[in-house]
């Protein structure tokens, strides 16, 4: 009894149509945010060796939601990121914009790289190409970059959900639900990506995209995430168009 006394208080929207729409809304952000982490996640694990990929996802991904709920349980401190501490060019720079970029300059530097590995004659076809980014990534690496930008991708989207519900058992439930989402996909997503070299490309297209997105956030200019998810939707349309004409092609000529 004492236990369901404890609870019942941090439960108390259940009844609330109000807070429902809130989760609702909130565990859709979460998932769509979780797309950004997908991609980066799908790319850079599939570098290591194929016994390896799928433990590094689930490695990363579940370091990731401890994490996400550690940063909720100091959401009091999170909130206090948006405050500036120092100004230049007549824009004042807080924690978070310092997050934001510096998030973004690592996905653009992680993009650029990647699409130069793909691209430079240097080091060779695409499968020397998987093969030398597999001897240089290890797994404790691609975790620790897996965590690095997902500490980006929370705190922003935790400082979006306090200004949408202060029912901190809310956060906890979108987050949860979103993580669980991101795990039942990640295995398909990069298996998908893997065996079409061209929606690697596109991949690396959106990160660095997703890149420039997080600077000039955190430089004070606001990009409306639907402007971006609409960019991505259509490439990913478009891609998808030119892959069952690359099928319907092939399957011609038998």
């Amino acid at each position: 009894m004492p236990i369901i006394d404890f609870l019942a208080p941090h439960f108390a929207f259940l009844g609330d149509p109000t807070a429902w729409a809130a989760l609702v809304t909130l565990v859709v952000m979460e998932v769509v945010l979780g797309i950004d982490n997908l991609i980066f996640i799908s790319i850079l694990t599939n570098k290591l060796p194929p016994e390896h990929q799928s433990r590094a996802r689930r490695l990363g991904i579940s370091a990731a939601l401890v994490m996400r709920l550690v940063l909720l349980a100091t959401i009091s401190f999170i909130v206090q990121l948006t405050t500036p501490v120092f100004t230049l060019f007549d824009h004042g720079f807080s924690w978070r914009d310092i997050i934001l970029i510096a998030g973004g300059l690592f996905l653009v530097w992680k993009a650029t790289t990647e699409i130069h590995h793909s691209m430079d004659p240097a080091h060779g076809d695409g499968a020397q190409n998987a093969a030398s980014g597999t001897l240089q990534l290890t797994l404790g690496a691609a975790i620790f970059q897996i965590l690095l930008l997902d500490l980006v991708f929370s705190v922003d989207s935790i400082i979006t959900a306090v200004g949408m519900t202060d029912e901190i058992v809310i956060m906890y439930i979108a987050v949860i639900a979103a993580v669980t989402v991101m795990l039942l996909a990640a295995d398909p997503l990069a298996k998908f990506i893997a065996a079409n070299p061209t929606i690697v490309m596109l991949a690396l297209g959106f990160l660095l995209m997703i890149g420039m997105t997080l600077i000039a956030d955190g430089m004070g200019y606001h990009v409306p995430k639907g402007y971006i998810y609409a960019a991505m939707g259509f490439s990913a349309l478009v891609e998808g168009l030119n892959m069952l004409a690359r099928h319907r092609r092939s399957g011609g000529g038998h």
